[in-house]
């Protein structure tokens, strides 16, 4: 088994969609958690600062990359995407490919 990996990332929201994008995220679907939990990713979080949303995750997979497009195939997951994808509001500084923009992690202790 591999090391966990752990990722963290940020994205706009549209101000006007806050209380939409967190009544969504108050039910998630049951087969979006599935996906999530088959694509290796655990300890799942998202949290909202103003207009800024920062997840974090802990990948436990052997590939993340096969993992995450088996999740951008999963049909249910992609409805989900397409209810809440319009309400985000991806950063500039975002790197090619990317939705959510990925941060380095500066620090962490178990």
């Amino acid at each position: 088994m591999s090391a966990v990996r752990r990722v963290g990332s940020v994205i706009g929201l549209d101000p006007a969609g806050v209380a939409e994008y967190e009544r969504l995220h108050r039910h998630v679907w049951d087969d979006v958690l599935a996906q999530i939990a088959r694509s290796n990713i655990r300890n799942y979080s998202i949290y909202r600062y103003g207009d800024l949303l920062f997840s974090y995750y802990e990948y436990v997979g052997e590939d993340l990359e096969a993992d995450l497009a088996a999740m951008a195939a999963d049909p249910v997951t992609t409805r989900w995407w397409a209810l809440c994808e319009p309400l985000q509001r991806p950063l500039p500084e975002r790197g090619p490919g990317q939705w959510w923009h990925a941060l380095p992690e500066v620090f962490h202790v178990d």
